[in-house]
């Protein structure tokens, strides 16, 4: 938020307060100060070595060489068709200036005006902006010869004079602008650009800050004085409000003001708005958004002449209700948007008048008729040349106008506004949170600015529709509250001091303060969590910076051991030792996007998503991982993993949360080098030997290997899952070729992994030590052939299971296929060691080797090669 310090001080006296002090409590206080732009005021000078402690902008305005000037002449140039010359009286002397602005040229050899001009003037020797380079470039002022006119000084635009970055003309200031005046005196100004976070959203207004002052500094809020003077027939007799669901509208208020002049709003208006970020258009356009920003609370204007001819003969009847799915409505920047029932609409009996809480709809906008059109961004374009569903003209500008001051379910505005991708000033204090309260004071300061400045007359009442009032939070806070919790001791008479300032109201009863929240806080809860609330605004008041700094007084804690924590934290360090890096990735995917590798029915469903590729909980680890994997594609190798939860749905009951872990490895094997031009790619061997190792790590022996039966899209050749103890606890292989084509890999196969963190964790192994035998191995090689479908796997387990003890290792070393072996055989080859508690001889081997090759026979058909 951008905040002029002018503005500020119609709500606070500052005196004896720099900018840099404002900049400084503030950001103390929790709303950082980002940086400050100085418009016209002087700078801080900081000495050498001095460290700047805000990020500055701006150029301060000469008193001397910049000033207030009147025009009171305009003549044609002798020698140029696009320039003007200007008499003007700059407080001390009349000059002749040149100018190009397009917003005096139409008064070209107009002669003397019968009502002079106010313009900003700069000598001769002025630094200001280049007005016609792009961004902000320094300039001096110099005399020059221009097509045979001497010109040393300028009029000025708001680029020039830094108070906007663009510019179509010379600023025309009010007309009781002092001729003479150093400009910095007129309109100087600091700016002070806000981190609005949002918990802090209560403050996205010019009050709230002078609020958060007040409570810093121990002046006096002045609070706003609205007076309207009213007249005819009162609104309520002449307009209705209907609330279709008052969880999403919990409060609507209508006023009417009629007779209005569309014009300029007065240039001190403009420039704050400006200054503000906020593009000034017309005086009832900015009376809304000067309520706006000044007190919280976003309004609209509907032409009530537009509501009116639409009602007939009735009354007109304002409804708030839900939008019917596929219905259609034009929006202020002239787009036809399809609706869902979601959205929530401001409408009559006729149909759809706006966007509730973001954008309005064009029928019933605030029109001027001196413009053919004018965007939402108040810019000029041509009839042929309008937005679709564009009013182009209506006869005669707005004069009747029924303003709206709202409260809506900021959950629901939020989801509209991402929904459409309509980011607004409305939307973005809506989504946050506007009390209903403001709605009302919000309504009657538009309408004050609007009689102020477009000489409307107010019709008298509200129609102020108020079904779901909010509940105000009441806080029990004691000394002893804040001495535990924030380390500082306050009386109770101190507490009460410091919220009063924020407008709480307190109450002093033994010793305690009853705390109760005021009308603009939405934040405070009651209870142990409104507890904390109010005694972080006890310690904002008081002072983050004052709060010393404390030892512990209590005992430590015991120190109590985490298993599952101290298992999962062994396990990563296991998975960095074998070459694989951690990556942390986001809980929220979609289904879409998780269906990639591995689709799911059901899911648990986020209610208000950040966006739509974030709207549900992931089920799989590895989807996540693979996201991660392919942003990175385009390295030479990758090869990382994930621990982390997933979210099973379980019907009217929160969702089941197991842990599991998720490697993705890709790309070289090696990396390249000088010796090395092409190197091999991981394949499933490289990751069945990161699994072995990792199992062995973790000290499980009893692993076996099997076909993979997972729901995963994998290599049907290419994959398997691990069994641990008979259980199965991950799955691994290559992805599937039609699965890598949904992601965006190079030609390397990608090898993936997920493994039940749960099942693996609760497996237990018991290892012991076991001691180096005192007699030697014997070696003995054997190949047999058999049916190409029977598995290694059930060979090696078998060659086990006869040998017992003896046989102490098997080792699978070579597998051969030919037609001399037969069709639908395979030879496999096995290196066997044998050791016992004696020395072996050739005759014991022998007994071994063939009970061995006789239960192969027997059990799988399997022969001896010779």
């Amino acid at each position: 938020m951008k905040l002029p310090i002018s503005w500020l001080k119609d709500f606070i006296d500052l005196d004896g307060l720099t900018v840099e002090d404002l900049a400084r409590k503030l950001t103390l206080a929790g709303l950082e100060v980002d940086e400050i732009l100085y418009a016209g005021l002087p700078m801080p000078v900081y000495g050498a070595g001095e460290k700047h402690e805000f990020k500055t902008n701006g150029i301060a305005w000469d008193k001397e060489k910049i000033v207030v000037a009147e025009i009171r002449e305009v003549k044609a140039h002798p020698n140029a068709d696009k320039l003007t010359l200007l008499d003007l009286f700059d407080g001390q002397q009349e000059q002749v200036v040149l100018t190009g602005a397009p917003n005096i040229f139409h008064l070209k050899g107009a002669g003397k005006l019968e009502k002079p001009i106010k313009v900003a003037y700069a000598k001769e020797g002025s630094t200001l902006y280049d007005g016609h380079a792009d961004g902000q470039v320094l300039m001096t002022l110099k005399r020059a010869k221009i097509r045979g006119v001497d010109s040393y000084s300028m009029v000025c635009s708001e680029k020039e004079l830094g108070i906007t970055e663009e510019s179509d003309g010379i600023i025309i200031l009010d007309d009781d602008a002092p001729v003479g005046m150093p400009l910095a005196d007129y309109i100087g100004d600091a700016v002070l650009d806000i981190s609005i976070l949002p918990n802090m959203a209560r403050n996205a207004n010019v009050i709230g800050i002078a609020r958060e002052l007040a409570a810093l500094t121990g002046r006096k809020l002045k609070q706003p004085v609205i007076e309207l003077k009213t007249s005819g027939a009162s609104v309520e007799d002449l307009v209705s409000i209907e609330i279709i669901n008052s969880e999403l509208n919990p409060r609507f208020v209508a006023g009417l003001i009629r007779n209005v002049e569309i014009k300029p709003s007065p240039y001190q208006i403009q420039r704050r708005l400006k200054l503000a970020g906020v593009r000034a258009i017309n005086n009832i356009v900015d009376a809304t958004n000067y309520a706006m920003i000044e007190l919280g609370e976003p309004l609209h204007a509907f032409d009530y002449d537009v509501l009116k001819e639409r009602a007939g003969d009735k009354k007109i009847k304002i409804i708030t209700r839900t939008a019917q799915e596929g219905e259609e409505l034009v929006t202020l920047d002239g787009v036809k948007r399809k609706l869902t029932a979601m959205n929530v609409l401001v409408c009559d009996e006729k149909g759809s008048l706006s966007l509730a809480g973001v954008m309005g709809g064009s029928e019933s906008e605030v029109y001027d008729a001196s413009k053919e059109i004018l965007d939402v961004k108040g810019i000029e374009v041509n009839a042929g040349e309008m937005p679709q569903g564009k009013i182009t003209s209506r006869g005669k500008s707005t004069v009747n106008i029924l303003l709206e001051g709202a409260a809506w379910n900021f959950i629901n505005i939020r989801r509209t506004a991402k929904q459409h991708n309509l980011p607004s000033e409305a939307s973005f204090r809506f989504s946050r949170g506007v009390h209903p309260a403001i709605a009302e004071t919000g309504v009657k300061r538009g309408l004050q600015y609007m009689a102020a400045w477009a000489n409307g007359q107010v019709a008298p009442g509200l129609v102020d529709v108020y079904p779901l009032k909010p509940k105000d939070s009441v806080v029990e806070v004691t000394p002893k509250d804040v001495k535990r919790l924030l380390g500082i001791e306050l009386t109770a008479e101190e507490i009460s001091t410091l919220l009063t300032h924020l407008e709480f109201k307190c109450e002093i009863t033994g010793g305690s303060v009853k705390v109760t929240a005021p009308a603009h806080r939405m934040d405070i809860e009651e209870g142990v969590v409104g507890l904390a609330d109010v005694l972080e605004e006890v310690a904002r008041s008081y002072g983050f910076d004052k709060i010393p700094t404390t030892t512990m007084s209590d005992a430590l804690p015991p120190q109590v051991g985490n298993p599952v924590h101290e298992w999962e934290e062994r396990l990563r360090d296991l998975l960095v030792a074998i070459g694989l890096q951690e990556v942390v990735t986001y809980r929220m995917t979609s289904p879409e996007r998780e269906g990639r590798v591995i689709a799911y029915d059901e899911y648990v469903r986020i209610a208000n998503p950040i966006a739509p590729e974030r709207s549900v909980l992931r089920q799989s680890l590895l989807a996540s991982v693979l996201e991660v994997a392919e942003k990175n594609a385009k390295a030479e190798s990758i090869a990382m993993f994930e621990v982390g939860s997933v979210f099973e749905p379980v019907k009217n009951d929160l969702p089941n949360e197991p842990r599991k872990l998720g490697i993705v490895m890709t790309g070289a094997r090696i990396a390249s080098a000088w010796d090395v031009k092409t190197p091999p790619a991981f394949d499933f061997y490289d990751m069945k030997g990161r699994i072995e190792l990792l199992l062995a790590g973790l000290r499980f022996t009893d692993i076996v290997y099997a076909e993979a039966s997972s729901s995963y899209q994998l290599h049907p050749g290419k994959s398997a899952e691990v069994k641990v103890s008979g259980q199965v606890v991950g799955v691994f292989g290559e992805l599937h070729p039609l699965a890598k084509e949904k992601y965006e890999f190079g030609d390397a196969p990608v090898i993936v992994a997920e493994f039940d963190l749960e099942k693996l964790r609760t497996l237990n192994p018991s290892y012991g030590i076991v001691p180096v035998s005192e007699f030697p191995p014997m070696y003995e090689d054997i190949a047999i052939i058999l049916d190409e479908s029977v598995a290694a796997s059930a060979v090696e387990a078998l060659i086990r299971q006869t040998g017992g003890k003896t046989v102490t290792d098997v080792r699978l070393f070579d597998v051969y296929r030919d037609e001399k072996i037969g069709a639908g055989k395979k030879s496999l080859a096995y290196s066997l060691t044998y050791q016992a508690e004696k020395t072996l001889t050739d005759a014991d081997a022998a007994t071994i080797r063939n009970k061995i090759v006789k239960r192969l026979e027997n059990t799988i058909g399997a022969k001896l090669r010779s």
